[in-house]
């Protein structure tokens, strides 16, 4: 039970960390690259593993769950952001809408690590 309590943990540092960076990370230079593989994986589960799974699937949150089941733990939040929401701020908002203000910014985020990637390799900075 201990690997599973420290699964869980791991999981929620781990999701949280890479949500802060996918929101932030196309912001610096030097994290740009990194930004637009960490988008490319968010978008590849989201949307091609999502169409056998579902749209949106994330396979974190899949892991993530499965761990909270074994531990007996309420997983009655459909997405990670949800469930985050919902246990830092007590608040419990409309999953839809949780659900549309993520793909919003995942876009916006995504759209600004591209467009700022290719003018770094354009002006040459993408070696450095």
């Amino acid at each position: 039970m201990a690997l599973y309590t420290f699964l869980d943990w791991f999981f929620i540092v781990f999701h949280t960390t890479w949500t802060i960076f996918n929101l932030t990370g196309w912001w610096w230079r030097r994290t740009r690259k990194i930004h637009l593989i960490t988008t490319g994986l968010t978008a590849f589960s989201w949307f091609v593993c999502g169409w056998f799974y579902g749209w949106g699937y994330c396979i974190c949150t899949d892991w993530h769950w499965q761990v909270r089941d074994i531990l007996g733990k309420e997983n009655s939040s459909y997405s990670f952001i949800h469930y985050a929401i919902r246990g830092v701020t007590g608040l419990n908002p409309d999953p839809f809408a949780v659900d549309i203000l993520v793909l919003t910014v995942f876009l916006i985020t995504s759209v600004l690590s591209i467009t700022l990637n290719i003018i770094d390799y354009r002006k040459g900075l993408w070696r450095k």
